[in-house]
Parts: structure tokens; C-alpha cells; sequence
């Protein structure tokens, strides 16, 4: 009886924040005046988006393509990152962890022309891996963030007894210590594939070819209809097809994901 008020708090607000999607799946499939789904309860909601232009398939593919790439760049450049901070000791070592951290603070959307005009200068504009690069660049001070307390979090023996044995500080670190985080570079990843997966307005940026738009960006053209009506029908089809592998993964690496935060709770 004593958790009694917590379970009645906890399903409440589990309630709260599912009522929007469930929504969103039933008004997919109900009949609406406007949409392709005028009578009876069907999928012609889901046809009419598997069929925009190039194809549903062709836009799962460029948002698979550029999450998986978003966190392949971060895990590798925040895993040598944290563990520089929090192995290493060197001058400025805190000073520019904090400029790293500052900039959090920096409104990510004023920095997308210059990035636009470096990226066309690299040759990495319009593509699927320039996408990638910049959505990378904005995860990685969070994700440096949580791998630096993740390696604190590691008993400082772990890595002695490995250089001790003969290990070099790269072989300490993939063999020994990369093993021993896996709940932060799991949380790591999650966020920046569900960053990547649901972002808007970078590749609205970026991309110019609507063959290589990921599914947020094609969702949002293809709501629109003749006289500017808005197929909504159409759009809630979009959405359970982008909320469905976020709501799939996150809870099949819950138990990492919730790990990893408390690694760096119980360091601190």
C-alpha cells in the first residue's frame, strides 16, 4: 500500500505520455473526410505514403543510413574523447572540457549555413555522410559528456593492472576498458540515433536532392495537398513509421540505457 501513490503516479504520467500516440496510430487507420482512408478502417493511409515519389523504402533507407552513420562518428570520436579526459592529465584539461560542454549552449540552428558552406566546399553537401558528419558534431559534447563519466566510473586498478601486463594505452582501451562501459556507449548511441532518425531541420538545411531526403523531411512534404490541405491521414501514417523503431529500440536497451546514467550518478 505504501507504493500505491508512486504506481498511481507513474502509470498517470505513462498514460500521459502515451494518449498522443496511440492517437496517432488509431487516426492512421480510421476513416477521415480528406484522406485516402474516406470509409471503413484500413492501411490506404499507409499506401498513400509508401508510395510518395521515390517510395517509402527509398527514405527508410537514407534515415537508417544516416543514423547508423551519426552514431558510428560519434561513439568513435566521444570514446577517444572521454577517455582522454578522464585518463589523461594534462594542461587545460578541465578548461577545455568545459568549452566543450559550452557549446550545448550554442543554438545548433545558427550554425547550419556555415556548416552548409564548408560542407560544399568539402564536397559533403547534398550527401548522405556530410548529413551525418553534422548531426554527429551536435551530439558529440553530451556524448563526450557521458563517456568521460563512464570511464571515471571504472575502478582506476582496471587500467594499472592492463599497462602493468603490457597493454598499451590504445590496446587498454579496446580490449579492457571499451568492454566495461557498455552501458554508456549504449546510451551514447541511442541518443544519437534517435536524434539523427527524428531530426528536421538539418537535412531540410542540407539536402537538396529528394531522393536522399530522410523520412522526417519527406513526411513533412508530403502532408501537404492540392490547395495547401493537409492530409492528415497521410501525416499520422509518417508518424507511427518514425516512432515505431525509436519506441522498438529504446525499449529492447532500456535496462543499458538507464545503466549508463546511474554509472555516472554513482561516480558523482
Amino acid at each position: 500500500m505504501r507504493r500505491m501513490p508512486y504506481y498511481v503516479f507513474t502509470g498517470s504520467l505513462a498514460v500521459l505520455f502515451l494518449a498522443p500516440m496511440i492517437w496517432a496510430a488509431v487516426a492512421s487507420v480510421s476513416p477521415q473526410a480528406g484522406t485516402a482512408q474516406v470509409e471503413g478502417w484500413g492501411l490506404a493511409n499507409y499506401q498513400t505514403l509508401a508510395n510518395y515519389q521515390a517510395g517509402i523504402g527509398v527514405y527508410l533507407v537514407n534515415s537508417t543510413i544516416v543514423s547508423l552513420l551519426t552514431v558510428g562518428f560519434t561513439l568513435f570520436v566521444s570514446v577517444l574523447g572521454g577517455y582522454a579526459f578522464a585518463m589523461f592529465r594534462f594542461p587545460g584539461r578541465n578548461a577545455l572540457f568545459l568549452l566543450t560542454l559550452a557549446i550545448l549552449m550554442v543554438p545548433y540552428a545558427t550554425l547550419l549555413i556555415p556548416l552548409y558552406v564548408l560542407l560544399n566546399e568539402l564536397g559533403l553537401q547534398n550527401s548522405l555522410v556530410g548529413l551525418a558528419l553534422v548531426l554527429a558534431m551536435f551530439q558529440l559534447p553530451f556524448a563526450t559528456f557521458m563517456m568521460r563519466i563512464s570511464f571515471e566510473a571504472i575502478p582506476a586498478e582496471m587500467r594499472e593492472a592492463a599497462l602493468i601486463d603490457g597493454c598499451g594505452s590504445v590496446r587498454a582501451l579496446r580490449h579492457i576498458l571499451v568492454p566495461a562501459v557498455k552501458p554508456g556507449l549504449i546510451t551514447v548511441g541511442l541518443f544519437a540515433f534517435l536524434a539523427a532518425w527524428n531530426d528536421f531541420i538539418t537535412p531540410l538545411v542540407l539536402i537538396s536532392d529528394s531522393d536522399k531526403a530522410p523520412l522526417p523531411l519527406a513526411v513533412a512534404n508530403m502532408r501537404q495537398q492540392v490547395m495547401g490541405i493537409v492530409d492528415y491521414g497521410a501525416t499520422e501514417a509518417g508518424v507511427v513509421v518514425l516512432a515505431l523503431p525509436c519506441v522498438l529500440l529504446f525499449l529492447a536497451l532500456q535496462r543499458y540505457y538507464v545503466r549508463g546514467f546511474m554509472s555516472g550518478a554513482l561516480k558523482g
